[in-house]
């Protein structure tokens, strides 16, 4: 599974995680800091990554347009990285379960 971090999370989070999830990278990474949510969704759509975000903007893109991409919503708020990445090594299981179920568009994870 490789993710897509939004801008709302750490670009740290991206090595953090590099064992579980490899291949992942973060908006600030591909120069998308300022970028509309339609250009993000496309990038993840068109290079195959699975959306993580804080935003429900991407849930509700989800509903609209469908997947790909997938998306993963933390409802976490605002967190430490450390707390971030607490949370997502505890869900990994569950959110490559997600990955390969084809009906399901969004996983919300919950601390």
């Amino acid at each position: 599974m490789r993710l897509l971090f939004d801008h709302h999370l750490s670009h740290k989070l991206v090595g953090r995680l590099a064992d579980l999830f490899p291949g992942s990278t973060h908006t600030r990474l591909l120069g998308f800091e300022r970028a509309d949510d339609p250009i993000l969704w496309n990038y993840a759509k068109t290079h195959g990554l699975t959306i993580l975000t804080l935003d429900a903007d991407f849930s509700d893109l989800s509903v609209l347009r469908g997947h790909p991409p997938k998306v993963v919503w933390l409802r976490c708020g605002n967190s430490t990285v450390a707390r971030v990445e607490q949370l997502l090594r505890a869900n990994a299981g569950r959110m490559i379960a997600f990955e390969a179920d084809p009906d399901a568009a969004c996983l919300e994870i919950w601390p």
